[in-house]
């Protein structure tokens, strides 16, 4: 017989709160935030696309601005103890195609509906190091994953690749291979729940309904990576936006600081920002100059993003 199939379609919508990445996060059956979520149904909606923004309006009340698909996910039995749709069949395979999106303000959700905007840190505590290697690593996580790694040395170099152990550097590109070993070792709550295990002894991180912090870790990996080869970070941005609030924007998303000549340098050879004229007082010392992004350059050309190079940690 035949195994019942539905497609299902997760979003990470993302804003920049000045220093602090937030996500838009649903209550879900059981208390757990997740991701908004809806089923595409194939005779009713032309596209994924137009399905999405439209249950989105309905659940959330947000109306999407830029909007890329992530990724496919499909691992059998991952809605699972999770009841996604009441009326699913029990034996149904969810498959979730999830999406980007990227908004320039945290829009008011109206009362009614059970969504908030959440710092995506308190999911991820051990991916912001903007002041520095957080304690948590060091205290928590690396002892933890060293007894779970004890006599693999596949397992130990894994982790020191991962979470920059060793001698080794702390790449921030790394966020779903740190949240899935996590996982594989049994540290984060999800998977004491898939499992149906005991809770480990220590919270890292708020969890999140069904497989939702996995699909938030690519979308962090995917956002963090792309900034560098696509404008993409001024998609968060307002029209207007001193370059400090906008040093500031990828610091957040990065999790790192950054050498602010070298970050003024990369964003010069852009071109992709230009003054405006217009100042902006109350900045803590001399007024600020605003500035715009050029989009009709993108439109033109295949604009850039911000080089990599250029993002260093103050030392």
């Amino acid at each position: 017989m035949a195994i019942p199939l539905i497609i299902g379609l997760s979003v990470v919508i993302v804003a920049c709160d000045g220093d602090t990445p937030r996500v838009l996060v649903t209550r879900r059956d059981g208390g757990l935030g997740g991701l908004p979520f809806g089923t595409f149904d194939p005779g009713g909606h032309r596209t994924f696309e137009i399905a999405l923004r439209g249950w989105v309006r309905e659940q959330t009340g947000f109306d999407l601005g830029y909007v890329e698909q992530l990724y496919t996910f499909g691992d059998r039995d991952r809605e699972t103890p999770e009841a996604t749709l009441a009326d699913a069949p029990a034996d149904a395979r969810v498959v979730s195609v999830g999406y980007l999106a990227l908004t320039p303000d945290q829009q008011r959700l109206p009362d009614r509906l059970e969504a908030q905007w959440r710092g995506w840190y308190s999911h991820f505590p051990w991916e912001d190091h903007r002041t520095g290697r957080p304690d948590l690593i060091d205290r928590e996580i690396a002892p933890r994953l060293a007894t779970w790694a004890a006599g693999s040395d596949t397992r130990r170099t894994r982790i020191d690749l991962a979470f920059g152990l060793n001698g080794q550097d702390w790449s921030e590109d790394r966020v779903l291979e740190r949240y899935e070993l996590l996982y594989e070792a049994g540290l984060v709550i999800e998977c004491a729940r898939d499992a149906d295990l005991p809770l480990p002894d220590v919270r890292l991180g708020e969890p999140m309904a069904s497989d939702h912090r996995r699909i938030l870790a690519t979308a962090m990996e995917r956002l963090r990576g792309k900034i560098r080869y696509r404008p993409v970070v001024f998609e968060l941005m307002p029209d207007r936006f001193t370059l400090s609030d906008l040093q500031t924007a990828c610091e957040g998303i990065l999790g790192l600081s950054l050498h602010k000549q070298n970050f003024r340098r990369a964003l010069d050879r852009t071109g992709l920002v230009c003054g405006t004229g217009e100042m902006k007082a109350g900045t803590g010392g001399r007024p600020a100059e605003l500035y715009r992004f050029m989009r009709e350059r993108v439109r033109k050309s295949a604009a850039i993003g911000i080089a990599a190079p250029a993002l260093r940690r103050e030392p």
